[in-house]
């Protein structure tokens, strides 16, 4: 039997920004062989799909992904193949699964453990996770990055004192990853232990990352009023490393920073100009979402999850930290730039905590004139609880997704529990809501900017674009359905819109549902 599929008559988008234009796409052998007129293989046993009103795209890249254990669950994971994303970028903000110890496989399982799908992450190398997750048979592809946390904690311990050689064997284990097909290396610098990082730090592994020719993606030190700051650094180090630039989920984030997007797309483009390979990604809504620690200083996290609890049970510790938070210089958390109302918790060990503000709980608990407390509280009980939180402006948010130089990432958490909606409907939502709707982009900038964008700031080749020879990896969408209705209490609706997803020439969503096949590889560097 033929493996050839024609997808006849739709509107094919190139990736590159080309408008569309009506054609036939030829996909035999897992590449996309022919762009055109396809009559000739219509009577050789060739599938047909009429696509008639529909739009073909190349697959969706996802700058920005937290899937990285996904493949490891029982069943597969259909939830980013139904968003047209036939390829993450995984190990993002610090947080990677490996290289790890048993001593820092305890401290990931017990500070991040919902990030990684609850599963005990394995101790070993980069290259043998990646072994694993390719034996298990991801859903979708998956590109890694290794994460400065992770690398810090298996060199370092937990503390936040650099001990003697711990940079030097932070490069030994960076270099072990880029060998092994780490597509680059992450920070998340506020969040414990890269908090503590300084600069040469950074720039040490940014420079072994430069050896390799591969990326460094940055969750920044600031994402507020000391953006301009925080770009400055992120700038540095890849300049000191001559790496590839990727600042993650731009934007704006807290009242005191609202009109503050122009600042941060003017450094991105004196970034360039200047000589560094520069770009972002964002998520298209209002809120994000992360860890509930991160709304605390720095400081309340040093040493761990045990001594960081200790310290936040002492009514006398949090008088201090309070002042600390309520200041909102960079360091002092992200509980400044919101309110405890536009907090919602989303993963608490507390079942009864999961789905209400922090206001709501502060209320319950009898602490409603002081919700500090509450947030200290929660955190005792629950150091890896997750939160969504909102913090962005509509107009900042817009002026950022109009910039060409800010791509598509959807930040998403696993699978499980109450997520935020981007998790299920990032790129749905994109174009439903911001192209189709609002009109912020045209189709075809959107689809670039969610797919070879991305795929060449992370050394992707062949992907993200619908060109003969490239990878089969296709979404054929509905322009007029596309679109997501979840919500922030309920995330996990199936989008709207997104009839066939193909990945590696095999069809994975027929007629919007997924077909149950893994597909998914693990693309190595």
């Amino acid at each position: 039997m033929s493996d050839t599929l024609v997808l006849r008559g739709g509107t094919v988008f190139d990736g590159l920004g080309s408008p569309g234009a009506v054609a036939d796409v030829v996909i035999a052998g897992g590449v996309i062989r022919a762009v055109g007129d396809a009559r000739e293989h219509h009577a050789t046993g060739a599938r047909v799909v009429d696509c008639d009103g529909l739009y073909v795209a190349p697959g969706f890249v996802d700058a920005h992904s937290h899937s990285d254990m996904v493949p490891l669950m029982d069943d597969p994971q259909p939830f980013k193949l139904l968003q047209g994303v036939t390829t993450e970028v995984a190990g993002n903000c610090g947080f990677s699964f490996a290289p790890l110890d048993e001593a820092s496989a305890a401290v990931v399982q017990e500070m991040y453990g919902e990030l990684g799908c609850d599963i005990p992450p394995p101790p070993g190398s980069f290259a043998a996770f990646l072994d694993l997750v390719e034996k298990h048979g991801p859903t979708n592809h998956l590109a890694y990055l290794v994460g400065h946390h992770t690398l810090r904690l298996t060199a370092n311990g937990a503390g936040d004192e650099l001990r003697p050689g711990a940079v030097e064997h932070m490069q030994r284990l960076a270099a072990e990853a880029f060998e092994a097909g780490a597509v680059g290396f992450s920070t998340g610098l506020i969040y414990p232990p890269g908090c503590f990082a300084g600069r040469a730090e950074l720039e040490a592994i940014a420079r072994v990352a430069g050896a390799y020719g591969r990326t460094y993606a940055t969750h920044m030190r600031d994402e507020g009023r000391y953006v301009e700051d925080a770009i400055d650094e992120a700038v540095a180090v890849a300049r000191a490393g001559g790496v590839r630039l990727q600042i993650s989920h731009c934007k704006a984030a807290g009242r005191a920073a609202h009109g503050k997007s122009a600042a941060l797309l003017e450094r991105i483009e004196a970034a360039r100009l200047a000589g560094v390979d520069a770009m972002g990604d964002q998520y298209p809504y209002l809120a994000g979402g992360t860890v509930l620690l991160a709304l605390l200083p720095n400081r309340a996290a040093e040493g761990g999850a045990a001594a960081m609890t200790a310290r936040l049970s002492d009514p006398a510790y949090r008088v201090g930290l309070r002042a600390d938070a309520e200041r909102g210089d960079p360091g002092d958390g992200m509980w400044a730039n919101t309110t405890a109302a536009q907090v919602i918790v989303t993963g608490h060990r507390d079942p009864d905590a999961v789905g209400r503000t922090v206001a709501d709980l502060a209320a319950a608990r009898g602490q409603a004139a002081d919700p500090f407390d509450t947030l200290c509280d929660l955190v005792v009980e629950d150091p890896a609880a997750m939160i969504v939180v909102e913090m962005m402006a509509e107009p900042d948010v817009r002026a950022i997704m109009a910039s060409p130089l800010v791509g598509i990432g959807s930040d998403n958490g696993p699978p499980m529990g109450l997520q935020h909606p981007r998790t299920y409907g990032c790129f749905p939502r994109l174009l439903g809501t911001y192209v189709r709707e609002q009109g912020v982009l045209t189709w075809n900038e959107a689809i670039r900017k969610a797919t070879s964008l991305i795929a060449r700031q992370f050394g992707l080749a062949g992907r993200g674009v619908l060109l003969p020879g490239a990878h089969a990896d296709v979404t054929v969408l509905d322009p007029v359905r596309i679109g997501h209705r979840g919500s922030y209490t309920d995330p996990a609706v199936t989008p709207d819109g997104i009839e066939m997803v193909v990945l590696g020439g095999r069809v994975v969503v027929d007629g919007g549902g997924f077909t149950g096949e893994r597909a998914g590889r693990v693309l190595r560097a």
